[in-house]
């Protein structure tokens, strides 16, 4: 058969067609899941950002509810999500969610991300992070923080002691580089905390044996940043310092996007 040069042209077409397809996929296939554990006073909406950046780069990503009443129950329940999952993860963890995230002891996660978050170590409750003397914490009390009585089913009483923040100065302390909107929003989803949640001891951390990493925005008003740093040195993470909020990965999702692509 007589091979012309447009046929050679159209076949040398296909070829890089078929191979560029080829290295997609397998690209694709190669990236790790992306597991996104929500904090305090926020529900999985808080990464809606983060979880369209991730998903633009081809990853995977997961956005399973915290249910936000002790390290040991929400861990549990987190876990299972993540060994649900076939093939490695990237765990991240907002706020809260890194205490989450440190008591998950799963083996398919490849590595943790904190973002904003709290870095506990044995033994230590979340709330020894929040000390006022050390790390010059002026946000987390009244009325920035209030109390009510929810129904939980996790209690053997069904009531349980929770903790919001609120809403007339959800804003300032909480989101101040988010627009008003976006904070109305916020404010609206705010899944309370169970008040033991921020006392209870932590497990042994996963952390000790996962390669981790730290983004601490220098504006937040809900943990020190200086307690955050603090908490990621001792951890051994490699440490990402920005401008913004606690609700940093809602302000600057880029730059959780940028740090979790680093760590998968």
């Amino acid at each position: 058969m007589k091979f012309t040069r447009s046929k050679a042209a159209a076949a040398a077409a296909a070829v890089a067609a078929s191979l560029t397809f080829g290295a997609g996929t397998a690209s694709a296939q190669d990236l790790p899941t992306v597991v996104l554990v929500h904090g305090a006073f926020a529900d999985t909406s808080s990464w809606d950002g983060v979880a369209a950046g991730l998903r633009a780069r081809g990853y995977t990503v997961v956005t399973p509810e915290n249910p936000l009443r002790g390290p040991g129950y929400d861990s549990a329940a987190v876990e299972k999500v993540v060994e649900d999952i076939d093939g490695p993860v990237v765990l991240v963890g907002h706020s809260y969610g890194g205490t989450v995230i440190t008591n998950v002891h799963a083996d398919n996660v490849e590595s943790l991300v904190y973002v904003a978050a709290f870095v506990p170590t044995a033994g230590e409750p979340a709330a020894l992070a929040l000390d006022p003397i050390r790390f010059g914490l002026t946000s987390l009390l009244p009325p920035v923080l209030g109390l009510g009585i929810v129904d939980d089913s996790t209690n053997i009483l069904g009531k349980n002691v929770d903790g919001y923040i609120a809403p007339a100065l959800f804003k300032q302390y909480f989101a101040p580089d988010v627009s008003d909107e976006q904070a109305a929003k916020m404010i609206a989803s705010q899944k309370s905390i169970a008040a033991t949640a921020l006392i209870e001891p932590s497990e042994p951390p996963s952390w000790a044996g996962t390669p981790s990493y730290a983004l601490i925005p220098q504006q937040d008003q809900i943990i020190p940043p200086a307690s955050e740093k603090f908490m990621a040195e001792r951890a051994g993470a490699q440490i990402t310092e920005v401008p913004g909020s606690h609700a940093v990965l809602v302000s600057n999702p880029g730059a959780v996007v940028d740090l979790v692509v680093k760590a998968s």
